[in-house]
C-alpha cells in the first residue's frame, strides 16, 4: 500500500511539472502564409496575434476573419500535441489508477 502512494505521489509530481511546463511554453500558429499569427501557451490562453499589414484590406474583411480563425486553430493544434507529449508518459502510468480520463 504504502509503495502505491509513493507512485501516486511521484506521479502527482510529474503532472505538476508537465503542467508547469505547458504552462510556461508559447506556440505559434500561422496562416495565409504567416500573414496571421497567432502566439497561445501550452495550456491553450492565447497570447497574441500578430497581423500583416498586408492582411488588411477593408473590402475583404472576411478573408482576414478567417485566417485569424485559422491560426488560432492552428495554435491550438500544437498545443493540444505538446500537451499530448508532455503528458501522455504520466497518463500512460495511470491506467491501472481507475482515474476517468485516462
Amino acid at each position: 500500500m504504502q509503495q502505491m502512494l509513493k507512485q501516486a505521489q511521484k506521479m502527482q509530481q510529474q503532472i505538476a511539472k508537465a503542467q508547469a511546463e505547458l504552462a510556461e511554453a508559447e506556440l505559434t500558429g500561422t496562416a495565409g502564409g504567416g500573414l496571421v499569427a497567432v502566439t497561445v501557451s501550452g495550456s491553450g490562453d492565447v497570447k497574441s496575434i500578430k497581423i500583416d499589414p498586408k492582411a488588411v484590406d477593408p473590402e475583404d474583411v472576411e478573408t482576414l476573419e478567417d485566417l485569424v480563425v485559422a491560426a488560432l486553430h492552428n495554435a491550438a493544434e500544437a498545443a493540444r500535441a505538446l500537451t499530448e507529449q508532455k503528458m501522455g508518459p504520466v497518463a500512460g502510468g495511470m491506467g491501472g489508477l481507475g482515474l476517468p480520463g485516462f
